[in-house]
């Protein structure tokens, strides 16, 4: 699906199935403290219909001159009832609390998990702030739906039900008129719904491209001040944040119909109860305790109304952000597990083929044209060739980060999209030059926070590549902190860390992708020692420019247009006057490459 697609893609029409499968699948596992919540929630209900209850009595017993002891008592009823539902209140919001967090770090996570699963196409469509948006942004939009709102909404109607019942034991005219007027209200709340909930999904939309573009332009910021690009960076978001205004105020304004038309009605509503019961009363007809509880459970009827419209304000919300995350989920990796797993992959070097392999980036034209060739278990492959000739793609294809387009990929004698993706990322290695590093330990960073690897293993594999001097010369050793991004360390040493995780997987093929370009010479002879002892019973693949770096490889491939223009052992392309390597030892790889 292309940028364009997904922004214009019409919302489907919601089903009620979507809110049951999410409420089913994040609240079960809870299921019985939402039990407990809702216990205490009618319990409240039931508070709050006794009160009235309880003042009428009071003053009809002091316009009556009753005995003092009954309005005591009454009063005390009142004051326990009145502070019983605001106890009730607290626990409830306590407990929704519990249940939202749950709930909403269980969506995060599993959202997060499916993000990291789908294809790197994705990924290059969507940039990270956008994915943050819809991860972070729209998750949090559902913390009140997982633990109030269904609750809430029954037990906001049940507290209606009762008032209604209530009124029309005092008045049938007064609970036929505050039943039409509650029916209204709802009727009306639902169909601003619909034409809302569009409004405040373009609205999350804007707001993720302009949470991407801002996290794009601050990631790449020293480039954009180099080339003096601040003027048109500013443009640009001032662009996005009117269209955000534009969108945000249109959802804002039709969301906001809903609070107006309650008001409205509410307001006719109460002065017609407020006549009535005036009138009743100076007519004798009514009991001025009987007046005064009409006017409250009028009054009353405002507080569950005004309630189940802020809920549908922020179903409208919900809507837009549950809908976005299920086109999210949708959304299913052209990379997948096989059906039919296959032998394991056996230890040690592996053999690698590729046969008339194609491949293209969504529609453009093929990056890769009829790649075809065999790399023996044990041996080890370069790769040369111009900038944008297909070498990384290449590399890329063999970590299965995307499938060819035509022809097959094998791995020890067995096609790529035969291996599961757990296994066949356990069996190949790869290191190129941008290496991500966590704010973490150097333990961490190394491990990616697998806490089954000891510091006993980690110190003999840093040793056995010579870089455990090295490790212990950082402050704090394997504990040592990191800062995001790597801050401290040079892009050397940040290889040299990703060398090491590399090691930590005993991979049967290793892939370094330009791995030693932007090594300083102190840093780079402890990588070519450590390049030594790792490619040692292991099949490799190294794309470079240097001469020093591709004279350990025994073959060679070079690339030219996303094809194979000569593929060979090094050593006899090195002496053949014929060859295109031989040109290339005697003009110089760094020139003639450049």
């Amino acid at each position: 699906m292309s940028e364009i697609e997904f922004q214009t893609q019409e919302i489907p029409a919601f089903q009620f199935q979507q809110y049951r499968t999410l409420l089913g699948k994040y609240l079960f596992p809870q299921r019985w403290r939402v039990v407990g919540m809702a216990a205490l929630l009618l319990a409240s209900i039931a508070a709050q219909l006794a009160n009235p209850q309880v003042i009428r009595y009071f003053l009809d017993t002091a316009q009556s001159s009753g005995p003092t002891r009954a309005l005591l008592l009454a009063a005390a009823t009142f004051i326990a009832f009145a502070l019983s539902q605001q106890l009730l209140a607290l626990f409830t919001s306590y407990i929704s609390q519990w249940v939202s967090w749950q709930a909403t770090n269980r969506l995060r996570a599993d959202l997060t998990l499916h993000c990291l699963r789908l294809d790197m196409t994705f990924h290059k469509q969507h940039v990270p702030g956008e994915l943050i948006e819809r991860i972070e942004g729209d998750v949090s939009r559902l913390a009140n739906f997982f633990s109030r709102f269904v609750i809430q909404v029954l037990g906001n109607a049940v507290l209606v039900l009762g008032i209604l019942a209530l009124l029309f034991r005092e008045s049938l005219l007064l609970g036929v008129i505050m039943m039409v007027y509650t029916a209204v209200t709802l009727v009306a709340l639902s169909f601003i719904q619909k034409i809302a909930v569009p409004r405040w999904a373009a609205a999350r939309q804007i707001s993720a491209e302009q949470n991407g573009f801002l996290e794009e332009r601050i990631s790449g910021i020293e480039d954009i001040r180099a080339v003096g690009g601040e003027a048109y960076v500013l443009q640009r978001l001032y662009g996005l944040m009117r269209s955000f205004l534009e969108k945000q105020r249109l959802a804002i304004v039709v969301g906001s119909l809903t609070y107006h038309l309650t008001d409205l009605v509410y307001t006719l509503g109460y002065t017609f109860g407020l006549a009535l019961g005036v009138s009743l009363y100076l007519r004798g007809q009514m009991s001025l305790g009987t007046a005064y509880l009409i006017l409250y459970y009028i009054s009353m009827l405002e507080t569950p109304l005004q309630s189940i419209r802020e809920q549908a304000e922020d179903l409208q919300q919900v809507t837009a952000s549950i809908q976005r995350i299920g086109q999210l989920f949708r959304l299913q990796p052209l990379v997948r597990d096989p059906v039919i797993l296959p032998p394991p992959l056996p230890a040690g070097a592996l053999p690698v083929s590729f046969r008339e392999v194609c491949f293209h980036y969504e529609e453009n034209a093929n990056v890769l044209e009829d790649i075809s060739f065999d790399l023996p278990a044990g041996r080890l492959l370069g790769i040369l060739g111009r900038t944008g000739s297909g070498k990384s793609t290449l590399t890329r294809l063999l970590f299965r980060l995307y499938d060819p387009a035509e022809g097959a990929i094998c791995l020890g004698n067995t096609d790529l999209r035969s291996i599961p993706l757990a296994d066949l990322r356990q069996q190949v290695g790869m290191v190129t030059q941008d290496v991500q590093l966590f704010q973490a330990t150097v333990r961490d960073n190394l491990t990616f926070f697998d806490p089954a690897i000891s510091d006993d293993r980690l110190e003999r594999i840093l040793k056995e590549l010579r870089l455990w001097d090295w490790v212990q010369a950082q402050e704090g050793g394997l504990n040592g902190q990191l800062t995001a991004g790597g801050g401290g360390l040079s892009a050397g040493e940040a290889q040299l860390l990703a060398f090491a995780r590399v090691f930590l997987k005993d991979p049967g093929l290793v892939i370094l992708d330009e791995a030693s370009s932007r090594l300083d010479p102190a840093t780079e002879t402890l990588m070519e020692r450590a390049v030594d002892r790792l490619f040692q019973g292991r099949t490799g693949v190294i794309i470079a420019h240097r001469l020093r770096t591709v004279q350990r490889a025994d073959d060679i491939l070079i690339l030219e247009d996303g094809r194979v223009v000569e593929f060979g052992p090094r050593q006899a392309l090195a002496v053949d006057p014929r060859s295109r390597f031989y040109s290339l030892l005697q003009t110089g790889l760094e020139e003639a490459l450049a």
